[in-house]
């Protein structure tokens, strides 16, 4: 029998060598292998004192991912990404909250996928400038201000 999705945080420095694979498999099966984009995965941005790392694990397996940056005025979310077999639960959701209970006194930004434009304005995002074309795909800027 299957445990329950467990809601995890951590800073990088915090992480297991276990956790860091799993979390970086995850984004590489969805970024680069699902949609295609070669691109450079391994930013550095993981590394940051101020990058906290939510996900979703249930028998060891991370299922949903965010990152939230901190770009000093403003925090951004990112590297959202769901596995395929854990997809409609609301995850993603719950993490993408999760970050706005934390982070929500401040702006928030980040760059969606222009197809997701919409699920991302349920947590109060806007289309903050020109949409643009990254590793293929169309995204627009987003942000939420302080509440």
């Amino acid at each position: 029998m299957s445990s329950a999705p467990i809601l995890r945080r951590a800073r990088f420095a915090e992480l297991t060598p276990f956790e860091v694979y799993r979390l970086c498999r995850l984004r590489v099966d969805v970024f680069v292998v699902e949609q295609e984009c070669p691109y450079p995965e391994l930013d550095g941005r993981d590394l940051e004192p101020g990058t906290e790392h939510l996900w979703f694990e249930q028998d060891e397996e991370v299922l949903a991912t965010i990152r939230v940056l901190d770009d000093g005025a403003t925090r951004a979310i990112g590297r959202v990404a769901t596995a395929a077999s854990a997809r409609g639960r609301g995850l993603a959701a719950q993490l993408v909250e999760a970050a706005l209970a934390d982070y929500g006194n401040g702006p928030l930004t980040l760059g969606a996928q222009a197809h997701l434009e919409n699920w991302y304005e349920r947590f109060g995002f806007r289309r903050s400038g020109p949409g643009y074309v990254e590793d293929g795909i169309p995204h627009v800027p987003m942000r939420r201000e302080a509440v």
